[in-house]
């Protein structure tokens, strides 16, 4: 009998540079994305998958980060006086979301040491894995999806998307050998190929339920370009020991990790919202026909 998937990592220890100067004092997980910071949203999708506790890897002056999700008495305090419960709702949901630890990542080493560095908080269990970066409309969440997939084989499991054949160069595309609908084992990974190299049009996405023997295929993975370990080079040395499947999900995929990918994420999830969705999409129709 398979474990259950009590706890995830997010790895947010980066640099953010891609968003600066907006990123030089705030973390880009804080970045707001419509109405919630990124990570928040990240956080929220692990809490409906069923995390019970998750580990934020962070680095050194990213103090913030973990100021979010803590109390704010002087804030609290002062919405209470002003009689404001929702707002107060707001600031106090976000210290009662999960059980949330952190771990600190001195130096970015890659996202395969970023997950290495939670190995302790981990423990022998298996876990999900959350970029906050990517980010997904889909019901149930991905994770949700893929743990049948895990419950199933006991193996760890991969998000995959079908992305265009000009598209293959951006993400780390998957060898796969199909095992049932949408589901497929992984026979090789290949990391950004053009068209012609790719082994096939499925991308690995930023959702991952990995079992704790990943631990020790980091420890054994050898840095990369900059000194990096790389999970997929840590998932390859795993491959060897256990089979690794891929799990083509079911919903949408948005792209938060750039400023564009950003801003079109929060007008879709702007424009979905039961309050202002009708408003904002009555002033893009009017800024469109200007």
């Amino acid at each position: 009998m398979t474990q259950k998937i009590r706890k995830a990592v997010i790895p947010a220890a980066g640099w953010g540079t891609r968003f600066l100067p907006a990123t030089k004092a705030v973390p880009k997980e804080l970045l707001p994305l419509f109405d919630k910071p990124i990570i928040q949203h990240t956080v929220e999708e692990a809490v409906d998958s069923g995390i019970e506790q998750i580990i934020i890897v962070t680095s050194p002056g990213k103090a913030s980060l973990k100021a979010h999700f803590a109390p704010h008495d002087k804030l609290e305090s002062a919405l209470s006086d002003k009689g404001d419960a929702e707002l107060l709702e707001k600031v106090q949901r976000t210290c009662k979301l999960a059980d949330i630890r952190f771990v600190v990542q001195n130096e970015p080493r890659g996202l395969g040491h970023a997950v290495l560095m939670a190995a302790k908080a981990v423990g022998k269990e298996p876990f999900a894995v959350f970029l906050p970066d990517d980010l997904f409309g889909a019901e149930p969440p991905v994770i949700k999806q893929m743990s049948k997939v895990y419950k199933h084989y006991g193996s760890s499991v991969l998000a995959l998307l079908r992305v265009v054949p000009e598209d293959t160069k951006r993400y780390g595309i998957v060898k796969p050998e199909e095992v049932s609908k949408r589901t497929y084992r992984i026979l090789d990974t290949v990391e950004k190929p053009g068209p012609k190299a790719a082994p096939s049009h499925l991308a690995i996405m930023g959702r991952y339920i990995l079992t704790p023997e990943i631990f020790d295929a980091l420890r054994a993975t050898k840095p990369g370009k900059g000194g990096e370990i790389q999970l997929t080079d840590g998932l390859t040395i795993l491959r060897k020991k256990q089979d690794i499947y891929g799990y083509e999900f079911e919903g949408t995929y948005y792209d938060a990790g750039k400023p564009l990918g950003l801003l079109k994420t929060s007008v879709a999830w702007g424009l979905k919202h039961p309050v202002i969705g009708t408003e904002l999409r009555e002033y893009l129709i009017e800024l469109l026909s200007d």
